[in-house]
C-alpha cells in the first residue's frame, strides 16, 4: 500500500516507510495480532452475554508509560497475518456468537481493517468497535466511513503537561476531542437493540488515574461543555494497575483511591452524565488484562 510508503495515518506523521522498518507505533507493512477471541470484560452493551470479539493488534502510537497490555503495545509481541486472513478472523468470531468485532489499538492499521472488511462484507452481520486510544487524525478517521458502526474511544487527559508527561503527545486532548467530535457525528447518538447491546454510536472512555484527579475533574468539565450529554455514553474506569515499570515515575505506582475515582463519578454525575458506566473498584486486578497468547490467530 502506497500509503504506507511514508506513513501519515495518525497525528505523529512519522513520514516512516513501513515497508522498509516499523514505524513510531512499531506496526510494519503486515497487520501484526497478538489475540482474537471472545471478551467480556468490555462494557456490557459491548461485551454482553456472549462477548465480544476482540481483534488485539500489535503496536500503538501512543506512548503511555503506564499501559497495561505493554507486551503488544510497546514491545509489538504478536504474529503477522494477511489481510485475508484477517477477514476469515472476522468471520470466526462472529460464528463464534460475538455480538460485535471490536478492533483494539486498531490506528496504524487502517488501510488493512477496510480492506478486510470489504472482502467479507457480505457475509458480517454484526457491528464493527473501533476501540482506540483517541489519539487520532481527522482524515484518518474519516476514511473510516462505512466502515464502522461504534467508537469506543479513550480521552486519557485535559492537560497537555501530563499527556506530554505519561504519552509523549502534548496535544492529546485537541486530538482527542476533535476526533471525538467527528465520531459523534458519524455514528450519531447510541441505538441499541431489544437486549441492550449496542448496535452503533460512541462510547468515551476515561480511565482515573492516580494523583490526576483534578486533571480527570476538568476534562469532565470539558466534555459537558463541548456534547450533549445524550451524544454518548461515558465510561469511568477505575481499573488502572500499576505495570512494574514506573520507576520513573513513582506517583503512578499504585492504584487509585476510593476517594479519587468517587469524586469523578460525583462530578461526572452532576455534570448530567446519568448514563455513564461506573466501574467496580475490583476491576483494578492484573487478571482483567487477557493473556496475548495469539489465540485465534
Amino acid at each position: 500500500m502506497d500509503i504506507l510508503k511514508s506513513c501519515r495515518i495518525c497525528p505523529r506523521e512519522c513520514g516512516i516507510d513501513r515497508t522498509m522498518t516499523p514505524g513510531f507505533c512499531n506496526a510494519g507493512a503486515n497487520v501484526k495480532i497478538a489475540r482474537a477471541a471472545l471478551h467480556y470484560w468490555e462494557e456490557p452493551p459491548i461485551s454482553g452475554t456472549r462477548g465480544s470479539g476482540t481483534v488485539f493488534f500489535s503496536g500503538c502510537n501512543l506512548k503511555c508509560i503506564y499501559c497495561q497490555n505493554i507486551s503488544i503495545s510497546r514491545e509489538a509481541f504478536g504474529k503477522e497475518i494477511s489481510v485475508q486472513r484477517l477477514g476469515e478472523i472476522f468471520l470466526e468470531l462472529q460464528g463464534l456468537g460475538a455480538h460485535n468485532i471490536n478492533l483494539v489499538s486498531p490506528t496504524p492499521y487502517i488501510p488493512q481493517i477496510c480492506e478486510a472488511i470489504d472482502s467479507v462484507r457480505a457475509k458480517i452481520k454484526i457491528p464493527f468497535v473501533y476501540n482506540t486510544g483517541g489519539y487520532e487524525k481527522l482524515e484518518s478517521l474519516q476514511s473510516l466511513k462505512g466502515y464502522i458502526d461504534i467508537f469506543l474511544t479513550d480521552i486519557k487527559y485535559f492537560s497537555p503537561e501530563l499527556s506530554m508527561k505519561y504519552s509523549a503527545a502534548g496535544d492529546y486532548f485537541e486530538r482527542a476531542l476533535t476526533a471525538a467530535r467527528e465520531m459523534v457525528n458519524m455514528a450519531g447518538k447510541p441505538v441499541f437493540d431489544e437486549d441492550g447491546i449496542m448496535r452503533s454510536g460512541v462510547i468515551i472512555r476515561h480511565l482515573v488515574l492516580p494523583g490526576c484527579r483534578k486533571d480527570s475533574l476538568a476534562l469532565i468539565d470539558a466534555l459537558a461543555k463541548d456534547f450533549d450529554q445524550s451524544d454518548f455514553i461515558l465510561s469511568l474506569m477505575s481499573q488502572y494497575t500499576p505495570n512494574g515499570r514506573l520507576s520513573s515515575f513513582p506517583e503512578l505506582d499504585r492504584k487509585i483511591t476510593g476517594f479519587e475515582y468517587d469524586s469523578v463519578v460525583d462530578a461526572a454525575l452532576q455534570a448530567g452524565f446519568d448514563n455513564a458506566y461506573m466501574q467496580d473498584r475490583s476491576s483494578a486486578k492484573k487478571e482483567y488484562t487477557p493473556p496475548f497468547d495469539l489465540s485465534g490467530v
